[in-house]
C-alpha cells in the first residue's frame, strides 16, 4: 500500500520504552490476558478527546475497561438500517458478548464536537449542515439538546450541552432493545459522568434530580 508510511521515530521509542519496562515486568499478566481473553466489568463510551484518559480516571489495568471513543461521546438512537454503526455495534458487542455489568457515558469539559454543534445550531458553521459533513450528521444526534439550553452566555450554555450529550446519549441506550433488557433484568446498569478536564473534577448525572453533582 503506497500511502502507508515508517512509524514516526518517537512512537516507536516509546513503545521499545514499554516493552521494555511495563510488558517486561508484567509478561506474566500479558501472557494471561491473551490466553484467556477480557472479562471487562465495565464498558465506557467516552469522547476521542486526546485529554480523557479514561483507564488514568480509572486507575484501570488492561482488560478492566472496555472502551468505545467517538465524537463528543454520543450514542445513536437503535436505528437497524444495515448501515454502518460502529458505537451501536460496540455497544451490542459489550452487552450481548461480554456481558458487561456497568456501562458508563464519559463526558467531558471544553468538548470540540460539542462546540461545533453549538456553533451549526447557531448558524456559526454552515459547513456542518453540508449533507457531505460526516461531523455535522454526527453531532445532530445532539441537536435536540440544544433547543433545551438554559438562558446564559455562551460559556454556560455549551457546558449545559456537554452534559445533555451524556443524557441524550442514556436516554438513546435505552432504545435498544438488548440494553433495556439487561437494565430491566438488572443485569447492567447504566451511568453518566461529565469530567471537567483542568480541575480533574468528576461530576454524576442522576435521575432523580435531573442535574450532575461531584462525586
Amino acid at each position: 500500500m503506497q500511502y502507508a508510511r515508517p512509524l514516526p521515530n518517537y512512537l516507536i521509542n516509546r513503545y521499545h520504552g514499554w516493552k521494555a519496562t511495563a510488558y517486561a515486568d508484567n509478561k506474566g499478566w500479558y501472557h494471561r490476558l491473551a490466553e484467556d481473553g477480557q472479562h471487562p466489568r465495565a464498558m465506557v463510551i467516552a469522547c476521542c478527546d486526546s485529554r480523557v484518559h479514561v483507564t488514568s480516571i480509572f486507575g484501570a489495568d488492561e482488560g478492566e475497561i472496555f472502551i468505545h471513543r467517538n465524537i463528543a461521546n454520543l450514542v445513536p438512537p437503535f436505528n437497524p438500517d444495515g448501515h454502518h454503526h460502529g458505537t451501536s455495534a460496540a455497544v451490542e458487542y459489550a452487552i450481548s458478548s461480554l456481558k458487561v455489568a456497568h456501562l458508563v457515558v464519559l463526558g467531558h469539559s471544553g468538548c470540540g464536537g460539542v462546540a461545533g454543534c453549538y456553533n451549526m445550531c447557531a448558524g456559526k458553521a454552515p459547513e456542518l449542515e453540508d449533507s457531505a459533513s460526516f461531523i455535522g450528521r454526527w453531532m445532530n444526534i445532539l441537536r435536540p439538546g440544544y433547543a433545551d439550553l438554559p438562558d446564559g452566555d455562551d460559556a454556560t450554555r455549551m457546558r449545559a450541552l456537554e452534559k445533555a450529550s451524556v443524557v441524550i446519549s442514556l436516554e438513546n441506550l435505552m432504545s435498544f432493545p438488548f440494553v433495556k433488557k439487561a437494565v430491566e433484568s438488572e443485569n447492567l446498569s447504566l451511568h453518566g459522568l461529565w469530567n471537567d478536564i483542568g480541575e480533574g473534577v468528576l461530576e454524576a448525572y442522576s435521575p432523580k434530580t435531573g442535574g450532575f453533582a461531584a462525586i
